[in-house]
């Protein structure tokens, strides 16, 4: 097959597409069937490459790495694919000339709802990466109806609706109904011993069938396609007819309704046990079809799972997918009659772990009695792998039984994941340095003690090419001009670019790019809402989950404090500021979902005082995405990465915006350490406490009020809130600060206040001299090189997975 088509070449594939699927010609096309019949001639390009890459990989022996997460936050395909394969441009011309552009096909695809955060976006920016290097590399997720939710403001309040992505992105699903797996839950498990083994029974229960859907992940310029497989639950049973003529129409339909709830929705509500039970169901049903799809696999080209760790690197992507040491367990013991302790040194010479989160109220646990009864046999094989970690540990901590009950995987009738990920994985890592760090002395200390070498750093990167080149086109341009294209396969190579540091003419054109792209994105948002933006203010940009720890807070207490100041002098003379949104709360995440309102009510009442609008204004976007973040983000020139010190675990929102010429005004948390070593401090703008120093203050006893009584300002801001606005109090927000029940202030965004407000004021004297605020940009993009989802790969290839390139290998 041409994996180069020129335009006609391209016009005639897209042309067959649209008389075969459609029944019509170009000229009678509508435009969603446009931009399917040429996502179609794309997916084929790509399903024929990964056949190739999959010869050459079996053909060579090839060790290959599983990706398993819950989430993984894509976006849209069709741009990416085309800038991937070098085929843009050909058909760009082969659909001018049948009169459709193809910028406006690209907006005719939805954002694929298989994510949330920054959790989804880094699985997707590692696919690419792992094409892009020609690793064998496969994803494994869940083919959700619904992704996590289509956010709606009403009234400053979020409102959530169904995110539809299908009707339009399965067009990339390849489905594979040659490859349906059964997972079983519930019902009654009985052991016999038949022929000098263990026999599992089963009594009861219910089967469902996991049918995958493939979607092929491109990389640049390479060999390889990785694939992420998808599941989707459907029942067993067979419609069942004779109810159905006896006018019973739900209870025929209940099997089927029953199994594909399973798969309709990502991250469903848990603050009920039907959601607790859909949760634990949704994790298991991914990881025992996923681990069920491997061993299919590897036995089909070795024969003998003997060498799977020599062969198969399996990594779990936080501890959602940890079941798949149990599930893995279960198949080697009762589907291959492995004796435990072989069992048990294959399964933890092929697993490893990335940590996502020193919370602890974010470390998965679940109710014991509700998994022994949906998951009775997995229940079974985590009490015995528990019970011989605790005969470890007591070797290494004799007697202190509260240090091992802290570690164990059961205890006090919960089961803890991230305990078991330790355990059973070869590797343990975090995603920046100071994670890495915390989880060594505090979150993983007893276990890193037991296993010092099992732990270890590797920092998340982005799919750089993605980030810049392709959402940046101007900017990919300037670059490839100064130091040549190189970059693109070598971000590292970004740090030649630092010679242009004193090149006004250089600098005056990063300036003319960063206008084009406010331009270009209050353009989009007028489009989007008939509301325009000051593109000769300052973009000042915070784009994350609205958490409290992110501190989404903070940054409104200073634009309230801004507001107060034009309020009472609208003839101040200050630089224009637009300070920008974007956010989702969990839906049962109340105090996330006020801070919303509060966002909304301030954008609304300062839009109601034009002269206060002229100088200052706030926007939320409302049901921000991917598609959003690659406009947005080379818009953006001051980007809000300010979480309490110690608190995220590394962020690449905040490198995405680096890249782009964003400065940073953030704590010393998660990544910013070591943006900041690598751009330079006088490049960003730190403030507020560290990471020792929170934890210094929490010991000596933290009162929030002290920081409300000696600072006027804050004060003020604070006691505004009482006031509201656009007729709202947020009073409640107040009390939340100072004297909520339990600790006030639990993130310390009033003792981080004074040193963030100063924080803002140097940026702004940066701003004002236009060749200085432009040198530290240059400075921050090129730095951005180390922050490459390429190099993280390179990482986990060399040092956890041990995997080798297929670079060049016929």
């Amino acid at each position: 097959m041409n994996y180069n088509p020129n335009a006609r070449q391209v016009r005639v594939g897209i042309e067959e597409k649209l008389s075969r699927h459609f029944g019509c010609t170009p000229s009678e096309a509508s435009r969603d069937q446009m931009y399917k019949a040429a996502a179609m001639t794309v997916k084929e390009i790509l399903t024929e490459k990964r056949g190739q890459f999959k010869k050459k990989v079996n053909r060579t022996a090839s060790k290959r790495v599983y990706y398993m997460c819950m989430e993984f936050l894509l976006g849209r395909s069709l741009k990416t694919n085309l800038c991937n394969l070098g085929l843009q441009e050909q058909y760009r011309k082969a659909l001018a000339d049948m009169g459709f552009a193809l910028d406006e096909l690209y907006e005719c695809e939805p954002d694929a709802g298989l994510g949330n955060g920054g959790l989804g976006r880094l699985a997707a920016c590692f696919m690419d990466s792992l094409s892009s290097l020609d690793y064998p590399a496969t994803g494994f997720s869940i083919c959700y109806d619904y992704g996590l939710f289509k956010q709606m403001i009403v009234d400053g309040m979020q409102i959530e609706l169904p995110d539809v992505w299908l009707p339009g992105g399965e067009v990339w699903l390849v489905p594979r109904t040659d490859r349906i797996y059964k997972v079983r839950f519930g019902g009654k498990v009985k052991e016999n011993w038949k022929d000098r083994h263990l026999e599992i029974l089963y009594e009861g229960g219910e089967e469902m069938e996991a049918v995958p859907y493939d979607m092929m992940i491109s990389g640049a310029d390479s060999d390889a396609v990785s694939q992420l497989r998808l599941w989707r639950a459907r029942s067993t049973q067979n419609f069942n007819m004779g109810l159905f003529s006896q006018g019973q129409y739900t209870r025929a339909l209940e099997e089927s309704n029953n199994a594909e709830i399973l798969t309709k929705v990502l991250y469903p509500s848990d603050n009920h046990a039907e959601g607790k039970i859909l949760r634990l169901s949704q994790q298991y049903f991914l990881v025992s079809a996923s681990c069920q799809s491997i061993i299919r696999d590897h036995m089909a080209v070795y024969g003998n799972l003997d060498n799977l760790p020599d062969k198969v690197a399996i990594h779990i992507n936080d501890t959602h997918p940890a079941m798949c040491v149990p599930e893995l367990m279960r198949i080697l013991i009762d589907d291959y009659h492995f004796a435990w302790e072989k069992a048990w040194d294959i399964v933890t010479r092929t697993v490893s772990y990335t940590n996502h989160t020193v919370m602890p109220e974010a470390l998965e646990t679940w109710d014991e009695d509700i998994f022994a009864l949906r998951l009775p046999r997995i229940h079974q094989i985590l009490k015995e792998i528990n019970e011989r970690f605790c005969r470890e540990a007591w070797q290494f901590y004799p007697g202190n039984w509260d240090r091992i009950s802290a570690m164990s995987v059961i205890a006090y009738g919960r089961i803890r994941m991230a305990n078991l990920s330790v355990i059973a994985s070869h590797t343990v890592n975090g995603v920046s340095k100071l994670h890495s760090d915390i989880l060594k002395d505090t979150v993983f200390k007893d276990f890193y003690r037991m296993y010092p070498d099992r732990f270890t750093n590797v920092t998340n990167g982005i799919a750089h090419r993605r980030w810049l080149v392709y959402s940046n086109p101007e900017l990919a341009s300037l670059l490839d001009e100064c130091i040549g294209q190189d970059y693109r396969k070598e971000p590292e190579k970004l740090a030649d670019f630092k010679k242009f540091a004193d090149d006004k003419a250089v600098l005056e054109r990063l300036a003319e790019i960063k206008l084009h792209n406010k331009e270009r994105f209050a353009a989009h948002f007028y489009r989007k809402t008939g509301k325009t933006l000051d593109t000769a203010s300052l973009f000042d940009v915070q784009i994350k989950r609205l958490h409290e720890y992110k501190r989404q807070l903070l940054n409104a207490l200073h634009a309230i404090g801004l507001y107060l100041d034009l309020k009472e002098n609208p003839n101040l003379d200050v630089q224009p500021q637009t300070f920008i949104f974007g956010a989702k709360a969990a839906p049962g995440y109340e105090m996330a979902k006020r801070i919303i309102k509060l966002l909304c009510m301030i954008e609304k009442d300062i839009e109601s005082q034009p002269r206060i609008r002229e100088k200052l204004h706030l926007v939320f976007l409302e049901d921000y995405n991917v598609s959003t973040a690659e406009l947005l983000i080379p818009a953006a020139e001051i980007s809000e990465q300010i979480s309490m010190a110690g608190k995220e675990a590394s962020g690449t929102g905040c490198m995405k915006l680096m890249i782009n010429g964003a400065l940073t005004i953030g704590t010393l948390d998660g990544a910013n350490v070591e943006m900041q070593a690598a751009a330079g401090a006088e490049n960003m703008f730190i403030f507020g406490l560290t990471a020792a120093e929170v934890q210094e203050l929490w010991a000596k006893g933290y009162n929030s009020a002290l920081y409300y009584t000696s600072n006027e300002r804050l004060a003020h801001i604070v006691n505004f809130l009482h006031t509201g606005f656009a007729s709202e109090s947020f009073g409640d927000i107040a009390q939340y600060l100072l004297s909520a029940p339990g600790v006030a202030d639990p993130y310390m965004c009033l003792a981080d206040f004074e040193s963030y407000r100063q924080a803002h004021a140097e940026a702004l004297a940066a701003y004002a001299d236009k060749e200085r605020w432009n040198r530290m940009s240059l400075c921050n993009i090129a730095a951005a090189g180390y922050f490459a989802a390429d190099r993280s790969i390179k990482e986990y290839a060399d040092r956890i997975w041990k995997l080798k390139r297929l670079t060049g290998i016929k």
